[in-house]
């Protein structure tokens, strides 16, 4: 048994939660120990649980801590898991589904660093939102997510439809489109992703490609259109990942996506202090799903498949 430091029970409306191993090191270049991160956990829920509510989550566990080769997925809820756990069972993985803060801090505990959530609730069979997944070959190239951000930033504008945009807290930006809820299918939603990847490829096709295959893209940027689709996931905004920089998928402002972005400027300790002073980009998300006006806009892109 460790130390008392090291143990506590606490209790989180109404649920007793076990943390453990408090004073373990999970990023030790830059000290961060896991009371350190359950404390982060503990302040960012506000801001980053609403994206968490009612989804099948797959976790990433790293048990000896960051930037090890032992961190594994998890999709099945654990048959250690307290009872207060819900879970959403779809097709024969019994998911998790984190919409409290007491499931929250244990999965914390669980040394889940890395929250992937799809794109759907658990109530609903289409897309809650559409989200573009930009993605360089690698943090050198990351001018190339910026640029591809901004085009895509142009063409939305054009359209009037509300946009946000975060780090992926590796090497890539994510732009999300809120869109309401039960109205659309992944099938439509392509349409649209699949539209504004050809426009940016036209656009600049030594920069930009949709080609699946890694050893065929070059040195461009990769469109990820496949990914937004039933089953697949992202990261969760807020979440931390498990490189050894700590480096969070950080919701940014749009006038923040300049030349001099860069996604080491925001680690762990940076997060809750920049959520204080600034606010948080995402704050409005779930507001502008009832307003987004992507039903013209899609009307429009079936007329012209149509007409092709």
């Amino acid at each position: 048994m460790g130390s008392k430091e090291e143990q506590r029970t606490v209790l989180i409306n109404d649920k007793k939660v076990n943390l453990t191993s408090l004073d373990k090191p999970l990023w030790p270049d830059k000290k961060i120990s896991k009371a350190n991160y359950l404390q982060y956990l503990n302040d960012v829920a506000p801001n980053m649980l609403p994206f968490l509510k009612d989804r099948a989550l797959t976790v990433i566990r790293f048990p000896h801590g960051a930037g090890k080769s032992e961190s594994f997925f998890q999709k099945n809820c654990p048959d250690y898991a307290p009872d207060f756990i819900q879970t959403a069972t779809i097709g024969d993985i019994h998911y998790i589904v984190c919409s409290d803060m007491a499931t929250f801090i244990w999965l914390g505990n669980q040394l889940a660093f890395e929250f992937h959530v799809p794109f759907q609730t658990i109530n609903i069979d289409g897309p809650s939102e559409i989200v573009f997944d930009l993605d360089p070959p690698s943090r050198d190239e990351f001018s190339l997510a910026i640029k591809a951000a901004l085009f895509i930033k142009e063409v939305l504008d054009k359209l009037h439809l509300v946009s946000f945009i975060k780090t992926s807290g590796n090497k890539g930006l994510q732009i999300y489109i809120p869109l309401p809820d039960n109205q659309f299918s992944f099938e439509e939603t392509r349409v649209f992703t699949s539209f504004v990847a050809e426009y940016l490829i036209e656009k600049e096709p030594t920069l930009f490609t949709t080609e699946r295959l890694k050893k065929n893209r070059g040195n461009k940027l990769y469109l990820d259109v496949v990914q937004h689709a039933e089953g697949k996931t992202i990261i969760a905004p807020y979440s931390v990942r498990g490189n050894v920089e700590a480096l969070v998928a950080t919701p940014l402002f749009w006038n923040e996506v300049q030349p001099s972005l860069r996604p080491e400027q925001f680690p762990l300790e940076t997060i809750i202090p920049r959520i204080e002073s600034r606010g948080c980009p995402f704050s409005t998300f779930f507001e502008t799903k009832k307003i987004q006006p992507f039903v013209p806009v899609l009307k429009g892109l079936m007329q012209q498949k149509k007409g092709s």
